[in-house]
Formats: structure tokens, C-alpha cells, sequence
């Protein structure tokens, strides 16, 4: 039964959701399923030709085939989607992130369809999916801003003057999406008109939209972001940060909640300033506020109107399920908790496995899982969508899974995603596994006083190979304690080329 009424100059429809669509794949489509079997509804997948035989199609109580392996073909079909949902009497689709979740359009289509979108409204994301509406947004709030334009940039010669203001180095943006694309940075005059281009170009590509403008780069600043969640009754809470400093290309590659360095009056101050941002838009349902944080001062970045990736540490460190909030805030019920209720419960690290190799510029890999056996234990949580023997395919993302950690302090925290990592066996193809364990194993990590300059300050191939170096040295002392003296030299000399099968088949 369906009860509508007005609150806050929204008309909320109250209902009870019985079967879902997840309008993604791998990881986040599974993780969403396992939430709605949890609340007894029933699910429908996704796929491409692709992901026939992927766990997220087999986990769910129905499947659809979208289309061949090629986003385009399949995932990024909305139309179809919605055709999907109104056959299968489907009351409500998960985007989870990635591919349609964040396109105003697509959500304004579920809604005209009648069907729920699970997630803000359409004109929030479209308000904060161009980042520099979401500036103007958010201005009234008050809410501190990077030193940069206001509008993009539409003559290079005015944006020289402009970019010579601010002082270099400058970061060129793109408008419209994010993950890195688009942006480029530039330390002197004399680069700016070729990075211009550069940016202008890939946002073309990357978004259909090649509108970019200029922000001040700090050069080594901390990245933090706030996870929000918000309800159409007018409660919006701040449920602590995740700090996601540790990055390749723009990135994210590891987080942690909380971070090392937030006292709690700054805490207090960045949520409720997220807190702000979120009613600025009006916004509903779970949503990630991020900033850049620069010698004591903390400055808006954007927000992300869905799930994020790394939302597992927020889930470990509070003990409650963003997915479920979300389906309660989907159905018109008021959050199930308030910001008094909010408490930080010990540390959580997350390290996303991507199919990468950190040896050769974290490039992208593909080949096949011939061991994929996970890690268990006490305070270990690994989300993925794949399984032994299934092939990483070119046309997505290279996340194989999300490996967390949790510990009642930092440390124990660190200390198990080592084990963890060590416990992780993955033979067929290079991850960012090795990377991961340097990280939690340098004394910068450690200390907790580390940037987003973390790669390119300590990062180097090399030192990867020489801690696998190590390990050779190792396996051949093994060797040697089990020879006898009068063949200690021979045997040594035969066996210090050889290499473990996990290292050859990975070469």
C-alpha cells in the first residue's frame, strides 16, 4: 500500500518495497543483494554477455541479460533497464555507483516510470554532478572554497591572468565527472595552453562535456571526505569521515575511518559543514561530501550523490548498513538513527584490489583467476564479485574486490590488513596486493602524517622488487638448512635463480 503526504514542500510516498534492480555489476551489485535478502526482498541482476557467469547473477533470485560486454551495449542502457523493471513488477532500482548512477536523467526516467530510485533526487544530482553548480550551491552556506574560477573557462588568454592571480601550480578540471579525468596540473606558465588542451580533450571523451576551469593545486594535502546520509523529513546526519589520501592518478586506492589526524572540534566543524552542503541541495538518502585538507584549513571539493566505493569502512566503524538506510529513506521512513545515536567504534582500513600492476605504473591487467582463495579471520571483510577461474575482463573498472580490515585502534587495524594481505592468494594476473602491504609497512603510513603526494613521494617499482628479492633469499636459505655441508654450495647455486610457481605464472 502506497501513502503519500507533504513534508518539507516534499511529497513523500510511503511504501513498501518488495524487489529490486541492481543497475550494476560485480562487487557493488552483490553487496546491495546481500543488504535486500537481509530486509526479505527480492532482486534482480544485471549482466553483460560478459558477466554471465558472474556471482552477482547467480546470487540474485532473478537475471537479466542486458547486452553484449561493452558498457555502452549494456550497463549504460537505461531504457532498458526500466522495460526490465515494469515486465518484472520491480519496485525500485539500486544504481550502486559507477555506469547510470549519478545521471540526473536516468533517475528523472525511473521516477516518471513509477518506479523508486534509490537515491537523491534528480535535480541534486544534477545540481552536484557539475561542480561548479555545486560552487554556486553551495555558496549561500558559507561553506570555504578552493582559490579558483566561478565559471569555465571560455578564453585561454583570460584564463592565463587568471591562472597567474591564483599562482602556480594551478589544477585545470573538468566540470562535469570525476576519478581523475579531465584534470590535469600545471607548475608553470610556459605548460599551461598544452595541459589545457589536454583536459578539455579527455573531458570531451570522458563525459560528452569538455567544460573546464581552474583551481589553486596544493601540492601535498590531505583528502577527506564525510559520509552524510539524509532522509525527506528534514534529518541529515554527518556519520564521520574516511580518509582517502593514499592515491594513484587522482584515485583512491586505500582508506581509513577515521582519519589519523582530525581532532574531534575539526570533525564537529567538516560535519556539520557536509551537513550543510547536503541541505543546500535538498538532498536525500546517502551522499559523500569530499574536501581537500591543507595546513589546518579545509576546503569543499564536490559531492558524490551515491554509494561510495569505500563505504565499508564507515559501515565497520559504526555498526550500520548504508545500503538498508538507504532502501528506509527509498521507502519514505525517517532515518533509524539521529546524530546523538553516532559513535566511533575502533579503525578501519580499505584496500581496493585492482587488477593493476604497481611495477609498471599501476597499468591495467587481465588474464584469469587461477587462484583466488580470500582472506578470513576476525575483523577481516572482503566484497568482490568474482571467483576462481573467471577471466578479468577489459571492459570495466580493474576492481577485482575491496579488501577491510578492523581493529580497536589503528594499529591493530594496520597489523591485520598485513595478514590479511599476506592470506590473500591471487595467481593468474598482477594486483595492487603488494602495493597495499608496502603502505601499511612505511613508516610515513604509519605515523599517520601522509598526503596524496604519498605515491610519488615514496612509491617507486623498484622497491617492490627488492622485497620480493628478499623472499628469494629466503626460500633459498630454506634450501640451504636442509642440505648437507658437502652440498650447501651446489645446491645453492642451483636453486637462487628459481623463482615460486606464484611468481611465474604472475611474470
Amino acid at each position: 500500500m502506497i501513502f503519500s503526504y507533504f513534508s518539507n514542500q516534499k511529497q513523500i510516498l510511503m511504501t513498501k518495497i518488495n524487489k529490486i534492480l541492481i543497475a550494476n555489476r560485480g562487487e557493488i551489485a552483490v553487496r546491495v543483494i546481500r543488504s535486500a535478502k537481509e530486509l526479505g526482498i527480492k532482486t534482480v541482476a544485471v549482466y553483460s554477455e560478459a558477466d554471465r557467469n558472474s556471482p552477482h547473477v547467480k546470487y540474485a533470485d532473478e537475471a537479466v541479460l542486458l547486452g553484449p560486454a561493452a558498457s555502452a551495449d549494456s550497463y549504460l542502457l537505461g531504457d532498458k533497464i526500466i522495460d526490465f523493471c515494469k515486465k518484472l513488477n520491480v519496485d525500485a532500482i539500486h544504481p550502486g555507483y559507477g555506469f547510470l548512477s549519478e545521471n540526473a536523467d536516468f533517475a528523472q526516467k525511473i521516477s516518471n516510470a513509477g518506479i523508486i530510485f534509490i537515491g537523491p533526487e534528480p535535480e541534486a544530482i544534477r545540481l552536484m554532478g557539475d561542480k561548479l553548480k555545486a560552487k554556486e550551491t553551495v555558496k549561500e552556506y558559507n561553506i570555504p572554497m578552493i582559490p579558483g574560477t566561478a565559471n569555465a573557462i571560455t578564453n585561454i588568454e583570460e584564463a592565463k591572468v587568471i591562472a597567474k592571480k591564483i599562482g602556480y601550480p594551478i589544477l585545470i578540471k573538468a566540470a562535469a565527472g570525476g576519478g581523475g579525468k579531465g584534470m590535469r596540473s600545471v607548475f608553470n606558465p610556459d605548460n599551461f595552453e598544452e595541459q589545457m588542451k589536454l583536459a578539455v580533450n579527455e573531458a570531451t571523451s570522458a563525459f560528452g562535456n569538455g567544460s573546464v576551469f581552474i583551481e589553486k593545486f596544493f601540492t601535498s594535502p590531505r583528502h577527506i571526505e564525510i559520509q552524510i546520509m539524509a532522509d525527506n523529513f528534514g534529518n541529515t546526519v554527518y556519520m564521520f569521515e574516511r580518509e582517502c589520501s593514499i592515491q594513484r592518478r587522482h584515485q583512491k586506492v586505500i582508506e581509513e575511518a577515521p582519519s589519523a589526524i582530525l581532532t574531534p572540534a575539526l570533525r564537529e566543524k567538516m560535519g556539520k559543514t557536509a551537513v550543510n552542503v547536503a541541505k543546500s541541495c535538498n538532498y536525500s538518502g546517502a551522499g559523500t561530501v569530499e574536501f581537500l585538507y591543507n595546513d589546518g584549513n579545509f576546503y569543499f571539493l564536490e559531492m558524490n550523490t551515491r554509494l561510495q566505493v569505500e563505504h565499508p569502512v564507515t559501515e565497520l566503524i559504526t555498526g550500520i548498513d548504508l545500503v538498508k538506510e538507504q532502501i528506509r529513506v527509498a521507502e519514505g521512513k525517517e532515518l533509524s538513527f539521529s546524530q546523538e545515536d553516532l559513535k566511533i567504534n575502533g579503525h578501519a582500513i580499505e584496500l581496493r584490489v585492482y587488477a593493476e600492476d604497481p611495477k609498471n605504473n599501476f597499468m591495467p591487467d587481465i588474464g584469469k583467476l587461477e587462484t583466488y582463495q580470500k582472506p578470513e579471520g576476525i575483523g577481516v571483510r572482503v566484497d568482490d564479485g568474482f571467483e576462481e577461474g573467471m577471466t578479468i575482463p577489459i571492459y570495466y573498472d580493474p576492481m577485482i574486490s575491496k579488501l577491510c580490515t578492523y581493529g580497536r585502534t589503528r594499529e591493530e587495524a594496520m597489523q591485520r590488513m598485513i595478514r590479511a594481505i599476506d592470506d590473500f592468494k591471487i595467481i593468474g594476473i598482477q594486483t595492487t596486493l603488494p602495493f597495499g602491504k608496502y603502505v601499511m609497512q612505511h613508516e610515513v603510513f604509519k605515523s599517520g602524517n601522509y598526503s596524496t603526494a604519498f605515491v610519488n613521494d615514496y612509491f617507486s617499482p623498484e622497491k617492490l622488487s627488492v622485497s620480493e628479492a628478499s623472499d628469494e633469499e629466503i626460500i633459498a636459505a630454506i634450501f640451504a638448512v636442509k642440505i648437507t655441508d658437502e652440498n650447501k654450495h651446489k645446491v645453492i647455486t642451483q636453486t637462487s635463480n628459481i623463482k615460486s610457481n606464484w611468481k611465474l605464472k604472475r611474470t
